[in-house]
């Protein structure tokens, strides 16, 4: 057999290999679309793995997952899998692999991670490549402009939408002050937030007292630091604060 002939070569791109290519294309579109929707409660809530991130992930999943109930158009539908040889167990090295290498970008730095959607991306891109090993070239470039256009505008999606944004707070107080959870309320009501249940962490230091917590924003209202800021600075019981995004 020739193997770089032009039946073989357009054999990759014959209708029913195409027809099959559209269904795979239509899988991933779908689990695109479920996966944000999915990925919108988490970004409501100021979390960093957002629309983008559980979008990517959703529709690799689908891409690598599809494809194993094609098995006779694997390879242009030409080289017929035998019971010797099982693709599926590459699949399943390739995706763990690149998992690992995944986790290697993303980054944590106090309350705020980054890194998740471009994790999300290079396993997309790993479904992207087993695509093109299978011969669905067609689904893979449809795979790869989807990816693509939701890196680029997703996020311009994920912040057009009403979302909650949260900050982190370290409130110093002064020695001879006594805080109390209803002034820190009050205090974040007044902000325009609320105050997050269970983020409190209280640390002593030298008769003084400071405060770590969470404020989430009560509306869609974009998180201003210079606003919080010059609402902190009316405070007389406090000796310092720091400000800072949050998203985890």
């Amino acid at each position: 057999m020739n193997l770089i002939s032009t039946d073989m070569l357009f054999s990759y791109w014959s209708t029913p290999q195409v027809e099959v290519s559209i269904m795979i294309l239509m899988n991933i579109t779908g689990a695109l679309f479920l996966g944000m929707i999915v990925g919108y409660e988490r970004s409501f809530h100021g979390r960093a793995a957002g629309m983008r991130t559980y979008g990517l992930v959703c529709m690799a999943s689908a891409a690598v997952t599809v494809i194993v109930g094609y098995p006779q158009y694997w390879f242009g539908g030409l080289l017929p899998l035998t019971s010797t040889a099982d693709p599926t167990r590459v699949i399943q090295g390739v995706v763990t692999g690149i998992g690992f290498l995944g986790a290697g970008v993303i980054m944590k730095e106090g309350l705020n991670i980054s890194g998740l959607t471009t994790a999300a991306s290079i396993w997309a891109s790993s479904a992207i490549g087993i695509l093109c090993g299978a011969g669905f070239y067609f689904a893979a470039i449809m795979l790869s402009l989807i990816s693509s256009a939701t890196m680029i505008w997703g996020g311009y999606i994920e912040n057009a939408l009403p979302s909650r944004h949260a900050v982190s707070l370290t409130l110093q107080f002064l020695t001879d002050s006594n805080p109390n959870i209803i002034e820190i309320r009050a205090l974040a009501d007044a902000l325009g937030y609320r105050l997050a249940e269970g983020s409190i962490t209280i640390t002593r230091h030298n008769d003084q007292e400071e405060w770590h917590v969470i404020l989430i924003a009560k509306t869609k209202q974009q998180v201003s630091i210079t606003a919080i800021t010059a609402g902190l600075q009316k405070c007389t019981y406090l000796s310092g604060y720091q400000v800072a995004y949050a998203r985890n």
